[in-house]
């Protein structure tokens, strides 16, 4: 839903009607993911995506019966296989399940409010019942860290699924969730669909060098939040640096550690040590290692990353918590110069997150998507 606000706020705020279709589950090679959302407005006019152009014209469809009044929320699965997956359009051969609802201020008054809080970064997660007894599906509960509003239609349920949802809001997952229709954990009566939308994830990028420049680059690209931090004043500068989002001069172990204390670090953080300079990436890795983290990469020739290791383990670090450092960092692309680098190290970031391997796909039978709890 975030890519289509700017399309959608208008129209409830004017008061009127729109039909919304929204990716809540994934099989095999599905275009788009899971949050994924095309809005229809009252005049026909359509914005976002669903499916990358594939079945578009069928959530159309939808979305206009249920702005229209002659149609109820419901959920449509798009490509059964792929020997049928041309006669519903979805040509890639996956399977999406998309929920069609119509939206207004009567289903979603707080729609404002969610607006508000993605736009602000505070973490907001919308759980809306998209499968389950007439009466239930399309009520929706919005959660924050420490409020929330509307209801699933049962205090008992409420009160399951806001525990459930701030831990995939911390995560920053978005998926489905399973509930009997008392809120029991066990049943499967009930399909919620739970957008987080969580702040950009944090990426720490230590040393100011040519390579950090293009890292950070590339991450802000991504997404994330990115921050540079180096202990010299003359290369720490935001001239050198101008796709960060801050720059520090700081020791980078200092820094970090001020961070973690602060509650700025968490296990969507990605940290990427560039300084191949012992007297900074050392004291630093013994304050990273130990923490619950999304990745830690080191940069260094094989020669320096012995030698890390070796000063690793003379200062106490356990052979377990070195195992979690990406070292030398990055898949093995062949890059030579700093932007191709930076590609490399991406690489591994997102192979991680989604278990891909990095081999070549053209070399590889199956699916293309690997299916990853997150």
């Amino acid at each position: 839903m975030r890519e289509i606000l700017d399309d959608l706020l208008p129209w409830w705020q004017d008061g009127k009607t729109v039909g919304m279709g929204t990716v809540v589950a994934t099989w095999r090679s599905a275009p788009r993911p899971a949050g994924a959302s095309m809005v229809v407005g009252p005049d026909g006019e359509a914005f976002g995506s669903v499916s990358g152009g594939c079945v578009e014209g069928a959530v159309y469809e939808e979305a206009q019966l249920v702005t229209a009044g002659e149609s109820t929320p419901s959920m449509h699965r798009y490509g059964i296989s792929d020997d049928d997956a041309f006669t519903v359009g979805l040509t890639c051969g996956g399977i999406l399940d998309v929920f069609v609802e119509p939206v207004s201020k009567q289903t979603f008054p707080e729609l404002a409010d969610v607006a508000q809080s993605i736009n602000e970064h505070e973490p907001v997660a919308v759980v809306t019942c998209v499968d389950g007894p007439d009466d239930r599906r399309g009520k929706r509960l919005v959660i924050w860290n420490d409020r929330t509003s509307g209801t699933l239609g049962l205090q008992r349920l409420d009160d399951a699924v806001t525990d459930d949802a701030r831990g995939m809001l911390a995560a920053g997952r978005t998926g489905t969730i399973h509930y009997g229709h008392d809120g029991e954990r066990r049943g499967d009566e009930l399909t919620l669909f739970v957008a987080a939308y969580a702040p950009p994830r944090r990426m720490l990028v230590f040393g100011a060098i040519d390579f950090a420049a293009a890292v950070a680059k590339i991450g802000a690209f991504l997404g994330h939040k990115v921050t540079v931090c180096d202990a010299r004043e003359v290369f720490a500068t935001k001239k050198r640096f101008p796709d960060a989002h801050e720059v520090v001069v700081d020791w980078p172990h200092r820094y970090l550690a001020t961070e973690v204390e602060a509650g700025r670090v968490d296990e969507r953080t990605i940290i990427c040590v560039l300084t191949h300079d012992p007297k900074f990436d050392v004291p630093l890795l013994e304050v990273a290692l130990p923490l619950d983290v999304a990745y830690i990469g080191a940069m260094g020739s094989r020669r320096t990353h012995d030698d890390r290791l070796d000063r690793l383990r003379e200062a106490g670090v356990s052979e377990e918590l070195i195992a979690k450092l990406s070292s030398p960092i990055g898949l093995d692309l062949g890059a030579r110069t700093p932007e191709e680098t930076a590609v490399s190290i991406a690489a591994e970031i997102i192979g991680l997150q989604w278990g891909g391997d990095g081999g070549r796909l053209a070399e590889k039978e199956g699916r293309i998507h690997a299916d990853v709890a997150r």
